[in-house]
Order: structure tokens, then sequence, then C-alpha cells
């Protein structure tokens, strides 16, 4: 016995759907056609395949093209026998090889209803034309999060493309690395990630505002859009005068929907000198002779969005010469560098990390860069590329710089090659700048005061005490802390910058390496040999005013002496 007459309702409009489909059956057995399901079946329906016939043209004919492969056009339609779907198909096969399917008429209205995303197949390439002066006027509205939120719901026109421009260009404006589009049970939620954290920008897309914003996402991006029950993921990009910003989607089933989230390569956020990522005088001095070296692996290790293809990117270009030959393989290619050779991981072609490298060895470089080391074959043949004369740049995922030898030698390099190989390992992470607007300075008692100066004695010779000492020195010395502002979006951190772990290879380290040394054993050899950790080079900022001891412990764990 049904439960509710909307049990009752949602019967009725099953058993409809199936009669319907059941005439479709029928009438494509009689015209010796295929039958086909437009609404349960996963049709790859394509705008570029509707664009051929008008909307109103369609549904007189009682028709819909669904794709194009070559020169072959799939159509769905009610009767083949109807004059007006006679005169279209006849057109159509002029150019193409026609395959017709018989489908209902619920099935029609299904794929109809895809014409409202319908735009001029010259707006459908992939790339977006941001008008230069809408996006100016846009960043001088959007300062921060509530400007945006503001700049939205004041938005009236019913065109989807331009909120999405003006979701994109506050996401510029704001420099997110994210935008994460996410339906909730009412409303569509927007998001961005903003110096790695997220936040919200706006909770108040209709329902059907929030689908049409996935929609013409999936359209610029060549995704298939009907498909909403699977993980799909593409790219596009927007085209500005000084630059093209890459923009990677990716699309997965949620709850209410499909949540979106779209990752910003904007070229200007690595266009970052060497010099100004953060490092130390005595870092810096260290990193600038390894990678003038003819031969070496060099490491960067650290979690998914720590830095590392910036910093990896930034040692190219300080060695980038015309006489130096530098080849790539990334996964995928994150931003285009000039004079460089960059290649991208294809597994259908079969083209991985590690036969792409054995590839790309045949070229005769100097440099090679590897965008990650996953697996002993991708690990030994990067070692081996290291004694034969290459110099090698790479990634590695582990907690900290000495933990990148056990993990290799977990992934099956041999300790007798791994010593020689490897040159140097970083580790690192970004650390959030205080405001420099609001940032608020607390001055430190006694107990802390006493606790910096042991710190600072106990600091490697290497590094350079001046500046340190001197804040120690002043009188009733102070740390600033985050307070908050319209500039910063209320949070007191505004930009982001590195802090470094350096892990040098040395004769006795290499030594040790032979032995499968334990990472506590590296560890207390690295550290009485000047190795300084990544905690302590984020205290030397906080020192200095850059960022504060709570964003310290926040990325490399509780300083106990503090407490």
């Amino acid at each position: 016995m049904l439960s509710s007459s909307k049990d009752l309702e949602e019967k009725i409009a099953k058993d409809r759907r199936e009669a319907e489909e059941a005439d479709a059956k029928r009438r494509a057995q009689k015209n010796q056609l295929p039958y086909l399901d437009l609404i349960s079946t996963k049709v790859p329906t394509e705008i570029k395949a509707m664009a051929l016939v008008p909307e109103t043209e369609a549904k007189q004919a009682l028709l819909a093209p669904l794709q194009i492969v070559r020169k072959t056009i799939t159509v769905g339609v009610f009767d083949p026998e109807k004059p007006e779907a006679k005169t279209i198909i006849e057109g159509l096969k002029k150019n193409f090889t026609v395959n017709l399917f018989v489908v209902s008429l619920a099935g029609l209205n299904h794929v109809w209803s895809y014409y409202q995303y319908l735009v001029p197949e010259t707006e459908i390439t992939g790339r977006v034309e941001i008008n230069e002066g809408n996006l100016k006027k846009l960043v001088e509205e959007i300062k921060n999060l509530e400007d945006l939120n503001s700049v939205i719901a004041d938005f009236k026109s019913p065109l989807v493309s331009q909120i999405l421009e003006i979701v994109l260009a506050g996401a510029l404006s704001l420099k997110a690395s994210d935008v994460h589009l996410e339906p909730t049970e009412k409303t569509g939620l927007l998001r961005l990630r903003i110096d790695g954290f997220l936040h919200d920008a706006y909770r108040d897309f209709s329902t059907q505002v929030y689908k049409s914003i996935v929609t013409r996402i999936k359209l610029l991006s060549g995704l298939k859009l009907n498909v909403t029950a699977e993980p799909q993921d593409g790219r596009f990009t927007i085209n500005l005068k000084d630059r093209d910003i890459e923009i990677r989607t990716s699309l997965i089933p949620s709850e209410y929907g499909e949540t979106a989230v779209l990752r910003l390569l904007d070229p200007i956020s690595l266009k970052v000198n060497l010099e100004d990522l953060g490092w130390r005088e005595d870092d810096l001095a260290i990193i600038k002779a390894e990678i003038e070296k003819p031969n070496g692996l060099i490491l960067n290790t650290g979690p998914t969005g720590s830095g590392k293809t910036t910093t990896l990117y930034a040692f190219l270009r300080k060695v980038s010469r015309p006489e130096i030959k530098i080849i790539t393989i990334e996964d995928p290619i994150e931003y285009h560098l000039p004079g460089i050779s960059q290649t991208q991981v294809d597994p259908e072609a079969n083209y991985t990390f590690a036969s792409g490298l054995r590839s790309i060895l045949r070229q005769d470089p100097d440099i090679v860069l590897v965008g990650e080391i996953r697996d002993k074959e991708t690990a030994e043949i990067a070692l081996n590329a290291s004694l034969t004369g290459h110099l090698v740049l790479s990634t590695l995922h582990t907690n900290d710089a000495v933990g990148a030898i056990p993990r290799l030698i977990d992934l099956g390099a041999k300790t007798q090659i791994l010593g020689p190989a490897l040159s140097l390992v970083i580790a690192q992470r970004l650390i959030r700048l205080l405001c420099p607007n609001c940032k608020k300075e607390n001055k430190i008692n006694e107990k802390v005061l006493a606790q910096l100066k042991k710190f600072l004695a106990a600091l490697p010779p290497r590094v350079k005490r001046d500046k340190y000492e001197a804040f120690l020195e002043q009188k009733n010395p102070g740390l600033y802390e985050p307070v908050g502002c319209l500039k910063c979006n209320q949070l007191g951190y505004r930009g982001r910058t590195s802090i470094f772990e350096l892990f040098a290879v040395n004769d006795q380290i290499e030594e040790t390496i032979y032995k499968n040394p334990t990472e506590i054993e590296l560890k207390k050899l690295a550290q009485g040999q000047g190795m300084v950790e990544m905690q302590t080079d984020g205290i030397l900022k906080t020192i200095e005013g850059v960022t504060s001891l709570d964003e310290v412990e926040r990325l490399t764990g509780r300083v106990d002496w503090l407490h």
C-alpha cells in the first residue's frame, strides 16, 4: 500500500515513463532502427552537435542531434518518417554519416533542456575571453570577500556566463588558488581557498543558477553535460592581454548535485625570483651552490600545496641559459616556462614518469625535472641519471627532509647508489604572513625572552645571528600577532612565504646511508652537522615579525619551551 500521495505521484510518473519507452521500442522495431533511452543511458550529448539544428526546428521535427565523432553524427528522432525530420536528416547527410536512433518524447525533452546553455560555438573553445575593462572594474570593486558577496548578490542579469565571470574575477582579485562550488539541500555555495584556507564567499545561489554555473563550467572544460553521477576532469583557459590563466576543473557527484573545484594556475603567482621565496642567507648560499653543479639529485619534499613546484621552477629559471638543455616531465604541466622543453605524463600513450624519464635521457639534457618520484623504477632511473652527468630535480612526499632517505629505500633504491647520487633534500611548507596593516606587537615576558636567548645560542654557526640578537637586546621586545582588518578579510594574515629545511648529503652522511640507517639516526647526524629544521626557520621568521608563533606551531607542531 502506498504511504503517501507523493509515492503515488512517483509511481504514476514511473509508469508513464516506462510506457513511453515501451512505445519508442515498438516504433524502433517498426522502422527497423535501434532504440535509445536518452534519460537512463549516459548519452554523451554535445553542444557542437546540437548547434547544427536550431531549437525551434529540432522541436518541430521531434529530433535532437546528440554527438559528432569524426564525420559521423548521432541523432535521436521520435518519428523518422515525419516530414520535418526527413528534411533535417537529409541536410545533415550532406556533411555527415547519420546514425539514427528512435527515442521517446520524454527523452527528447531531456536533451532539449540543454539548448538553454547553447552559445555560439566560437565561445565554447576551452578559452574564455574576459573583457579587460570589465575585469579591471571588478578587480577595483572586489577588495575582499564581503565585496565579492555583494557584487554577486546585486547581480541581476540571467546570463550565467557573466556570473561565472564575476566568480573568476573575484578569485583572481583575491589571489585565490582554488574555487569551490558546492551544492546544499536548497542553495549553492561558493568558497575560495586563499593562502591555504577555505573561506565562504557566497551561500545563496538558487539551485537552478547553481546547476547552470556547473553546466557552463562543463561546456568550457569539454565535459559531458548529461553525465552527473561520475567524476569528470577537464580544463579551460582565461585569455587576458598580458597572460593566459589555466583553469583545471574537477567535478564529482555529491548528495545534492555535482561539486566543482576549479584550480587557478596564474603565471603571475609563479613569477617569483629564487631570492624572494623566503630563504635565509645561509640556506640561499647552499641552494645556489647546489643548482650550479653539473650533476646530482635535488629533492624537494612536503605535502601537496606546500610550494614545491614553485621552488623547483625558480631553480630552473635561475640556471636556464641558451647553452643548457633543460627537459621536464610533469603531471600535469602547471606553468609554461620559456626556453625549457616541457612534457606531460600520458598513461594512455605509455608515457609515464619512468618511461618518459628514460626517453628524456636520450635527448642529451643537462638538467631534468621529474614531477614526482612515485615508484622504484623512476627512483632508480633518476638516481642513475644523477651519477651519469645530469642534474636531476624532483619531488617526494615525506614529512621532513631526512625522511627522504628511508622513503627512497622503501621504494627499492639501492643504498650503494643512493648515497653518491643524492646531493640535497629540501623540506618546505608555506606559512602565512601577518597582515602589515593590522598586526599587533605583544611584549614577551622574561621567561620567553630567556628561552629565545637559549634558542639563538644553539643555532648552527652558519646562521647569521646579528639581527636576531639585536631584537633581543631591545628594551621590552615583542612578537607580532594577527588582528584582522578589511584588507586581510579579517583574518590577520595576507600572503604566504616559505619555511625550509635543508639536508645536504656530505661524505659522512653518504657513508651512513650505506648502512641503511633509521630516520632518527640520520636526524641526529644532520643536526650535529648544522641542519636548521623547519620549525627553527619559522621561529626566526617570527622574530623578524613576518609571521606568528601560532602559525609556526600550526605547521610544524608544538614549540614546547614556549608553553
